[in-house]
């Protein structure tokens, strides 16, 4: 047994028993290979070599799932083997009889390294906060109405690229693209000035769809496998040029920062909570007034340079996690296994409840610098008073680098 016991977690720790995170670690002397791993407190159990530790504990259909090098056939496999996968973990680190020959498969965190822990398939933006939104409308179209026509009808959101999705840790290089004022004759070319965060939550799914075969409310457990943090880093001046008529491109494409830790959905039973009062009734589809509460109570902190500058509540989120996979699927639009889709930014009502730069600042700034560093945790009500924690999502901001120009490589 360690000189510190592993079973022994501080009182209100938020990765105990109740929430065992999924992740991918390697370690030093194999850091070419990538094995599964669930977190409790500051350790991370070995998943693949749990089967052998201690036989029969995992159902034998599941051990080769257990050996993968990312989540993704595990998340594939359906909810009742994640029920008796997590079933199985939670009995190994939780049974006395067991604790001998699991301490041996727990390695101190701070030993490990994590990667990705899932293939990201496609990956979607909404834009489900109403306080959010109106924030934004207020800075961008003071003029108007802060809300577009549609967005008490439907989740709006885009989508992104997938292959910018990178593991919390990772640099964000400050990009580059056409910036212009609008008071400027032409656009200008060159580093974002306006970089910017966004404090958003992310849904990880696992259990794939047909195509042509809408996922409607009920479905949402079926098929989303957990939740994780996102930073949605964002170049407000490249956003603000680019985007009339269609959208975000470059001003969000080149950096999505995600936790190294998947929370699985059921750890979040006792963090369901009913959204707020609509004062517009959804179509049939994204009725929910009859189905189980689908809102979290996750509650956020973004720390900029250690400091803390804001706390957004998740459980104001105008539309849920699941109305926003049925908007997804609703014309028939498939999911595959690694799909990844966010809240958008989270935002309540009070100044220091704010998702991000753009609103804590009224939209004048400062955005971040250079060598700024953002970090993102959460962590939501468990049962008995536990907290069910969410992996943070941290990235540091690098200089941009220089672009060719012309006939260059």
């Amino acid at each position: 047994m360690p000189e510190h016991d592993p079973f022994d977690l501080p009182e209100g720790d938020p990765f105990g028993p109740h929430t065992l995170p999924y992740g991918v670690f390697s370690t030093a002397a194999e850091p070419g290979a990538r094995r599964l791993g669930v977190r409790y407190g500051r350790h991370v159990l070995d998943l693949a070599a749990l089967p052998d530790a201690v036989p029969g504990l995992v159902p034998a259909p599941h051990t080769a799932l257990l050996a993968a090098t990312t989540l993704n056939p595990l998340m594939a496999a359906g909810r009742p083997v994640w029920q008796e996968v997590r079933t199985a973990v939670r009995t190994a680190l939780t049974d006395p009889a067991h604790r001998t020959a699991v301490a041996g498969l727990l390695r101190p965190l701070d030993e490990v390294a994590l990667h990705l822990p899932f293939d990201v398939a496609d990956y979607v933006d909404f834009y489900s906060s109403e306080h959010h939104a109106t924030n934004v409308g207020h800075i961008f179209r003071p003029q108007s109405a802060a809300l577009p026509p549609n967005w008490k009808h439907l989740p709006i959101g885009y989508h992104g690229r997938a292959g910018t999705v990178v593991v919390t840790g990772t640099p964000v290089v400050r990009p580059h693209g056409q910036r212009k004022a609008p008071d400027d004759a032409a656009p200008t070319f060159g580093p974002s000035e306006r970089l910017d965060i966004e404090a958003e939550v992310g849904f990880v799914v696992g259990t794939p769809s047909a195509l042509h075969a809408p996922v409607g409310l009920a479905g949402f457990r079926d098929h989303v496998f957990g939740v994780c943090l996102v930073n949605d880093w964002s170049a407000r001046d490249i956003q603000a040029w680019e985007y009339m008529p269609l959208g975000p491109f470059l001003g969000k494409s080149f950096a999505t920062s995600v936790s190294a830790w998947i929370t699985p959905l059921d750890a979040f039973d006792a963090a369901r909570t009913a959204p707020p009062a609509r004062d517009v009734p959804p179509l049939p589809y994204l009725d929910d007034s009859g189905t189980e509460p689908a809102g979290l109570d996750l509650r956020i902190e973004v720390r900029l340079n250690g400091e803390v500058v804001s706390r957004p509540p998740f459980a104001a989120m105008y539309w849920t996690a699941a109305q926003q996979l049925a908007h997804m699927t609703v014309n028939g639009a498939s999911l595959r296994t690694g799909d990844l889709y966010a809240s958008g930014t989270v935002s309540g009502p009070e100044d220091d409840q704010l998702g991000c730069l753009l609103e804590l600042t009224r939209g004048k700034g400062p955005y971040l610098r250079d060598g700024d560093e953002v970090t993102l945790t959460a962590w939501a009500p468990g049962p008995d008073g536990a907290r069910i924690g969410l992996g943070e999502v941290t990235g540091r901001v690098l200089p941009a680098r220089d672009v060719p120009v012309g006939g260059d490589a």
